[in-house]
């Protein structure tokens, strides 16, 4: 029996997203597609809406081994987007270390267009093999929010860092117009190569120094730079080797009666929190772009201090909608 249907042109795992704006001036999809194991939901638009919303999802809440998955993203001038996740994005485990599981994601922004990516952390699961590569082009004044992290696996199950291998990458590549040449701004690789012997004393587990997730924050562009100005003037306010102890004094001045402003109060509880939490983080600039490299013993203590940072500064929701920080409340 002959289909009805046309036959796809996309391949397995294939998807594409085009944000536009309307005549009214809201942002909205003019096109998404995509087959399994991918799966995009987006919300019906509403009037007031900051950016269009799409979850980012997969069939089962992860990827088996050897899927592979490849999202195209175009952001037209003046078009938001904010991409987030319903749940941990679950790598199982491969057969054999030949056998990849890959995710590709490419993004062109177009002028004064904007992306919030803030998913929930991938969890690899003990023996998966994994490679990631995203790539984001920026038109001129255009802004990305990006966050990246993993986790050490289903550590209610004993898992800690047992995956065979997780590869990734992110590039920022700036245009000065388009059909123009891009120029790389930033390029930033981490790989997790778990070791080959069958020993609880060696390889990643022990390199990662007791930490649950280790994640990658990276901005570019005039609408997040408030946030970027913000996280790096908060990490030069951290205690050096040799310098006084802040969160020390905090505890002097509340014992002493000196009352402190609500910035304050924030920044001597997210001390607190993070020496609770043993979370570790260094921010920089990097070719206009701030990237923020952390750690933390918890994937709830990274969650905890990634957002609130971001929820103290506040331009994110403000720029593209509460629903964008879903996933870091």
């Amino acid at each position: 029996m002959t289909s009805p249907f046309p036959v796809s042109s996309s391949a397995p795992g294939e998807g594409q997203i085009v944000v536009e704006i309307l005549p009214h001036g809201i942002s909205a999809l003019s096109k998404i597609t995509f087959q399994y194991p991918l799966k995009l939901i987006s919300p019906s638009p509403a009037a007031g809406q900051k950016s269009v919303l799409v979850f980012l999802l997969t069939y089962g809440g992860g990827l088996v081994g050897g899927d592979q998955v490849h999202l195209t993203i175009d952001v037209k001038p003046d078009g938001k987007l904010s991409i987030v996740t319903q749940g941990h994005t679950k790598i199982f485990k491969s057969p054999t270390r030949d056998v990849i599981t890959k995710q590709r994601l490419h993004v062109t922004l177009q002028d004064n267009a904007a992306l919030c990516l803030l998913p929930d952390p991938v969890q690899p699961f003990e023996g998966s093999v994994y490679q990631q590569s995203q790539t984001f082009t920026l038109v001129n004044t255009a802004s990305l929010c990006l966050l990246d992290w993993v986790s050490a696996g289903r550590t209610a199950r004993g898992e800690d860092w047992d995956l065979s291998t997780w590869s990734g990458r992110n590039e920022v590549w700036a245009l000065a117009e388009p059909g123009g040449k891009p120029r790389l701004l930033l390029r930033d690789n981490v790989i997790l190569a778990g070791d080959l012997e069958d020993s609880k004393d060696k390889g990643l587990r022990k390199k990662m120094q007791q930490m649950g997730i280790f994640g990658t924050l990276v901005l570019r562009g005039p609408l997040v730079e408030g946030l970027a100005a913000f996280i790096l003037n908060e990490f030069a306010t951290l205690p050096r080797i040799g310098a006084r102890d802040f969160r020390s004094q905090d505890k002097m001045n509340e014992d002493s009666g000196i009352t402190l402003s609500l910035d304050e109060k924030w920044r001597q509880t997210r001390l607190a929190q993070e020496k609770a939490d043993t979370v570790l983080w260094s921010a920089a600039r990097v070719r206009g772009c701030t990237v923020v490299k952390f750690g933390a013993r918890t994937v709830e203590g990274g969650r905890v201090f990634i957002g609130s940072l971001i929820k103290q500064e506040g331009s994110i929701s403000q720029i593209f909608g509460e629903d964008s920080i879903l996933c870091i409340r």
